[in-house]
């Protein structure tokens, strides 16, 4: 199943991001023409741990992993969709929103690291809103609270049942004594524009909002009695259908599963490796240039499906990136390496480049634009090394602008026959990638100074080595043979001494530099003040609301501001 709890051969258990319709024990996907229906039918006794149930479509990290395997899904293999309409498969409830016994028993790390998949989730339904064309319709038949109308809030269009019963709420402050995980108090405002006091209000309250006050407050965009909500229901998808810019031909491409090989000592796939170093607390991840050149054309490349390179080594790195986040909360740092043939990484990019306008090609750099992305908020100290033989361009290039230090090594290195390292831009470094907060990796790096963005445009396409990519701040350091092995080694060791918090938080005040924007509001704030009432005792003590919820007793707080 989603999220399964799987075990190694040496008997160590992992949870598995890779997931199918078939194995799915909680949504349901349903394809008519341009419309497709999720339905939201949670197995009470699916969850990932033992301890709980997930009643009343209430939710855990397995859910959500089914759900985002079902976005992708209809993105890649239902190219005519235009519409998806999420709905429940419980009567009288839409969602409950996360399992409040699973928050309870879980530990810090993953309560912290299902929100932030959880986010991911979100933002990828308005990712494939605003880049697919996929406009989402939310039917919300029931009760709607917590994380269950934080998803509703990913949608585009929200239709409330008019029954006397159905609402929307954010209870958490007053049940739970947290805040909303996935967004809710930011698209609240920032997305659906209700009035500030009428915010406080509404995420103060444990009932929630009904009704007309819903649509008034623009908490959802209408209402309909039961008896006709699946005719307004049809009737909005035609409206969106009718005006979606999504111009997918003919099938779709299949997502195969990932060939995997994992084992203690780290992951292996096709194009992307994993090698990790419990006791030096790294994992480095390599990456392999492709050795065939790209397809002749669109169709090819459609023939080829899943095994064309770019998605290939999107998806493996996206799944290698979960893998560690949730998998390996030991390890303190990212080392991003790449080996292979510079050319044909460039000729992928100019085929990318070159074809954009068509709908697969459009996916896939939006996909490589979300995976990078989670590399950015994942809560590691990340390092790329360029080394003799690497291939660190266009694309790829990208893991180098992200990272919080790149080392390149001048020359070649002693008894290495390997070309020596070079960096190429392509144009998908200018603006086919951007972060969060809407800058490209080379615009927040040269916040300072835009024409520095200028000239390293006026490089696309050169081969840069070390020396040159020092020198348009491309890079961190510039290391001749000697002392590359004791700098790279000295800075390793000493990152990996230092206070995991205080990384962390040092690490994602200093990514996302410039404008906000509300995607960013909701990995830096949100983030990280969840971190951090997520520990306090009025949370999660002994006499906690999040150990007390459901038991009768009242929980017991510290009434002391800070």
């Amino acid at each position: 199943m989603a999220g399964e709890d799987r075990k190694l051969a040496n008997g160590a258990s992992f949870i598995d991001f890779q997931t199918e319709p078939a194995r799915y024990r909680h949504w349901k996907i349903d394809v008519d023409g341009d419309v497709a229906t999720l339905t939201m039918d949670v197995d009470e006794n699916g969850g990932l741990f033992e301890g709980y149930q997930l009643k009343l479509n209430s939710y855990d990290l397995g859910v959500d992993i089914e759900l985002a395997d079902a976005v992708q899904r209809l993105r890649f293999e239902h190219p005519a969709v235009k519409v998806v309409v999420l709905r429940s498969g419980k009567n009288r409830v839409f969602c409950a929103g996360a399992n409040i016994r699973m928050l309870a028993g879980a530990t810090h790390a993953h309560k912290v690291n299902f929100c932030k998949f959880t986010n991911e989730t979100r933002n990828g339904i308005e990712d494939s809103s605003e880049n697919s064309g996929q406009r989402f319709i939310c039917v919300i038949n029931g009760t709607a609270a917590g994380g269950g109308y934080e998803l509703a809030l990913a949608a585009d269009h929200i239709v409330l049942a008019d029954d006397g019963s159905a609402a929307v709420a954010l209870p958490e402050v007053p049940l739970l004594a947290v805040l909303p995980g996935t967004g809710g108090l930011t698209r609240v405002v920032d997305k659906r524009k209700v009035r500030r006091d009428h915010a406080d209000f509404f995420c103060t309250i444990e009932e929630g909002i009904k009704g007309k006050r819903a649509v008034q407050w623009r908490l959802v965009d209408e209402i309909a009695p039961n008896s006709k909500l699946d005719a307004r229901v049809t009737e909005r998808a035609k409206e969106f259908a009718d005006s979606s810019p999504r111009k997918g031909e003919g099938g779709g491409i299949a997502l195969t599963p990932l060939t995997r090989a994992i084992d203690d000592n780290g992951l292996r796939y096709e194009f992307v490796g994993v090698d990790i170093n419990r006791a030096a607390r790294t994992a480095t991840i390599t990456i392999k240039a492709p050795e065939a050149a790209p397809p002749a054309d669109v169709a090819a490349m459609t023939r080829q499906g899943a095994a064309f390179w770019p998605l290939q080594v999107a998806r493996e790195l996206d799944d290698a990136i979960l893998h560690l986040r949730i998998n390996e909360l030991g390890i303190a740092m990212l080392v991003f390496k790449s080996h292979g043939d510079r050319a044909q990484v460039l000729a992928y990019d100019g085929f990318l480049e070159a074809h954009k306008d068509h709908w697969l090609v459009n996916e896939i750099r939006h996909y490589w634009k979300r995976v990078l992305k989670r590399v950015d908020v994942t809560s590691r100290t990340l390092v790329a090394l360029v080394e003799p033989g690497s291939c660190f361009v266009g694309t790829l290039a990208e893991l180098v602008f992200a990272a919080d230090r790149s080392y390149m090594l001048i020359g070649e290195k002693q008894g290495d026959n390997r070309p020596p390292a070079e960096l190429v831009l392509t144009q998908t470094n200018f603006g086919a990638y951007p972060m969060s907060h809407g800058l490209t990796r080379l615009g927040a790096r040269f916040q300072a100074d835009p024409s520095d963005v200028e000239r390293a445009q006026a490089k696309i396409g050169q081969p840069l080595d070390a020396e040159a990519a020092e020198q348009l701040g491309l890079i961190t350091f510039a290391l001749d043979d000697i002392d590359w092995d004791d700098e790279v080694r000295v800075f390793l060791e000493e990152r990996a001494s230092f206070s995991p918090d205080s990384l962390t938080g040092l690490e994602a005040n200093l990514r996302f530099v410039g404008p906000e924007t509300m995607e960013s509001k909701i990995f830096a704030r949100l983030t990280a003040w969840q971190n951090w009432i997520f520990q306090r005792p009025n949370a999660v003590g002994e006499q906690g609301a999040l150990r007390r919820y459901g038991t009768g007793e009242r929980p017991i707080y510290d009434m002391t501001r800070v």
